[in-house]
């Protein structure tokens, strides 16, 4: 499955990055698509088989969506804790 991470900050998400790629994830920072919004304008694309094991989430991420077709899922916001 593939998922989109959104970030208050470009620091956030390169570590983001960093921590999916130490879990053996494939990860990549590009353009926040525009129809998610974000506060720094970057995110994490990276696949994935789930986001549990990701967790504890770092306190720079906003949310985190899964692709599907004709759009993304919401399954993580930070205001949803």
């Amino acid at each position: 499955m593939t998922y989109i991470a959104t970030f208050f900050s470009h620091f956030g998400a390169i570590k983001f990055k960093k921590l999916c790629e130490a879990r053996g994830l494939s990860a990549v920072t590009m353009p926040v698509p525009r129809s998610l919004s974000s506060s720094c304008g970057i995110c994490c694309r990276f696949d994935a088989d789930g986001i549990d094991h990701l967790k504890p989430f770092p306190e720079e991420l906003e949310k985190v969506v899964l692709l599907e077709a004709g759009g993304y899922r919401q399954l993580y916001h930070i205001d949803e804790q």
